[in-house]
């Protein structure tokens, strides 16, 4: 995720000076171009009807130097790089990544974590007997479990020997998919298997889950998921950042009605196809509808001798996009996101971030809504990457820029406001650097929100006065 983030933004290069002006005096009430209706992404929800709020005011810097909020608002370190885990097992793994919080018994949360280490990773996730599935791999996931009050009653590996885990999932029952970023195999990089799959973690006894590649969802550069929670159908993201670029895909599984476990007995993978569009950053309006959207069988979902992503889908070929990051399911539909594209890469066209929804009752595909700066590019709202729904109606986004770090919310209305800001300076005073964030989610009652910085690793949950 951090190591893909564009140098600069797509069309014009400029230094990132004034962007990180505005962010150190609070980045509030800024004007970007964003168009579509984020109404459509909250509708016949009771959140649709909160989605007006333009923020809860100016941040605050923090006096211990970690994490600028609102008035009113207050943060939790949970888990910080380094730092022992509860378990034993080890120190706290390095680049927190994607997260999920999901419900547990007696009012608990469990919250599963990505680290996104690659084979130089700088604090690994430790091996353990049992959820180890590649002992040369540097990845994985950890599990924290917190009680009523938001304690942590308990932190411990999930699985380990992975690679890359850059972001994922949750399932309708209770499980998170950790997504392997990488298509290194076996042999690469001291490998001693495979790497490029989705893993089931189960965070209440990972043991039960335990660390087996679901190979029928393919071997390639997985980002995220999301399950459709009637048909079983999971949709996922790929994240290649080299042309020819990522696929769509929708996996149909054999047991689609799903349970722990049940994505091991198989399915199909298909890759999206748009007719007429080989590129959808060549899709600019939104409110743009695809109709009659067809999904093609991939011919070899494990790559064993041609990325995915290269293999002949027939003479009508296929549908890439860059940097095809977050995927969530709402309402009827999945939604994904195009984190951002550039020309210079070898995308057809420019933009500064995408949302897409595919209704799939109707094989309809429509372009929601279009991020980017207007007349300053150095204004926020470009690469949106992990993004998630707020329980009190609009979009929580962590954006993968340059310059300041922040948590942006963007109303209904397209209007952006700093949620939250990193004040972990990684650089100098004179020239200053900031870990993004990644991993932004909720708890299931929506009173906590939680959310990582990449680097130096940490984990805040965030309470106050949110509305709704």
């Amino acid at each position: 995720m951090s190591e893909n983030a564009p140098a600069t933004a797509p069309a014009s290069g400029r230094s990132t000076t004034r962007r990180q002006l505005l962010a150190r005096s609070g980045a509030l009430g800024v004007s970007i171009a964003f168009a579509g209706n984020l109404t459509e992404l909250f509708a016949g929800t009771a959140a649709a009807q909160n989605l007006g709020h333009t923020g809860y005011g100016p941040l605050v810097p923090d006096p211990h130097g970690l994490l600028d909020l609102p008035e009113g608002f207050r943060y939790r370190v949970l888990s910080r790089e380094g730092d022992r885990l509860r378990s034993g097992e080890g120190p706290v793994p390095s680049n927190h990544d994607g997260m999920t919080a999901l419900p547990g018994r007696g009012g608990r949360v469990h919250l599963v974590r990505n680290h996104e280490n690659r084979a130089d990773g700088r604090v690994p996730v430790p091996t353990v007997a049992g959820l180890t599935y590649d002992p040369a791999g540097k990845g994985g996931c950890t599990a924290l479990t917190l009680d009523r009050q938001g304690n942590v009653l308990s932190e411990r590996v999930a699985i380990a020997g992975t690679a890359v885990n850059c972001a994922g999932g949750p399932t309708p029952w209770g499980t998170w998919l950790t997504c392997e970023e990488t298509e290194d195999k076996a042999g690469t990089n001291g490998y001693t298997k495979d790497h490029g799959f989705i893993f089931e973690v189960d965070p209440a006894n990972p043991f039960r889950s335990g660390a087996v590649p679901l190979t029928a969802m393919g071997r390639f550069q997985h980002e995220a998921i999301a399950v459709d929670p009637r048909r079983g159908v999971v949709y996922e993201t790929e994240d290649a950042f080299l042309k020819p670029f990522g696929l769509f895909y929708r996996f149909l599984p054999h047991q689609p009605h799903g349970g722990p476990g049940t994505l091991r007995a198989g399915g199909r993978l298909q890759a999206m196809r748009v007719p007429g569009v080989p590129d959808l950053s060549t899709i600019q309006d939104p409110g743009a509808t695809f109709d009659a959207v067809e999904w093609v069988d991939v011919p070899d979902p494990l790559a064993t001798r041609t990325p995915v992503r290269l293999q002949d889908f027939g003479p009508k070929g296929i549908t890439h996009a860059q940097k095809l990051e977050g995927c969530y399911w709402g309402g009827r539909s999945v939604y994904f996101v195009s984190s951002f594209a550039r020309s210079a890469d070898g995308s057809a066209a420019d933009h500064y971030g995408q949302i897409w929804r595919y209704d799939p009752a109707a094989r309809r595909l429509t372009l929601v809504i279009v991020f980017g700066p207007g007349t300053d590019v150095q204004l926020p709202g470009e690469s949106p990457d992990n993004i998630c729904l707020a329980p009190g109606g609009g979009l929580m986004v962590c954006e993968d820029g340059n310059g300041a770090q922040h948590v942006f919310g963007v109303t209904r209305h397209g209007e952006v406001y700093a949620m939250a800001r990193n004040a972990q300076n990684l650089g100098t005073p004179e020239e200053p650097e900031w870990g993004e964030f990644a991993g932004v989610t909720f708890s299931p009652d929506g009173g906590t929100m939680y959310v990582n910085c990449y680097t130096p690793g940490t984990t805040f949950a965030v309470t106050g006065p949110w509305r709704g």
